[in-house]
């Protein structure tokens, strides 16, 4: 894998920690919206304030990455020009369409089916949430949604092999316990 491959796996990893944050909410985040170890910020798309509390594995990314340059307000080095620029939301497009080249690239050399893209890190963190049996209403709160309908459309897909699954959780526990009895 190459570097930038190495880079873009870790941006990925971070947003999954991050709750799923967008690649956007990313490349928006500003250094004073790191307080200790928690980020606020506003997500783009809904508006809404979110704060997310920075594990160990989190912290140890943003360090690694965040913006070494002082003179700039972003948390990370991926936008310079001022917030709410043409500029900067040339800026945006051009490191997100890099971003999800080398994400397809690592996809390949891992031998993912389907083309990863950012947005498989947000993705994945609401769907590995409603496996472990978070309530669709706090996934949707944490990843601040403008309604848990919007979570639904993430989960949909995956509804139906869960009650599969838990239908054959059902039955292994029936002839295990019918097992018990003849024997």
């Amino acid at each position: 894998a190459t570097t930038a491959m190495r880079t873009a796996q870790d941006w990925f990893i971070l947003m999954f920690l991050l709750r799923g944050l967008p690649f956007v909410d990313l490349a928006y985040l500003r250094k004073n919206d790191l307080k200790e170890n928690v980020i606020t910020y506003r997500r783009r798309k809904t508006g809404r304030t979110l704060s997310v509390t920075l594990t160990t594995e989190a912290m140890f990314l943003l360090q690694r990455y965040m913006n070494r340059d002082v003179a700039s307000p972003y948390l990370f080095p991926i936008l310079r020009s001022g917030e709410g620029t043409e500029e900067a939301y040339r800026e945006y497009q051009l490191a997100l369409r890099g971003f999800n080249h080398q994400l397809a690239l690592l996809g390949e050399l891992l031998g993912i089916k389907g083309r990863l893209s950012s947005y498989a890190a947000r993705h994945t963190w609401a769907t590995t949430a409603y496996y472990c049996e978070i309530h669709p209403g706090v996934i949707s709160e944490a990843m601040g949604h403008s309604s848990i309908t919007v979570t639904e459309t993430y989960l949909k897909p995956f509804h139906s092999k869960k009650i599969d699954d838990a239908n054959r959780r059902i039955i292994d526990f029936v002839e295990r316990s019918i097992g018990k009895a003849i024997a």
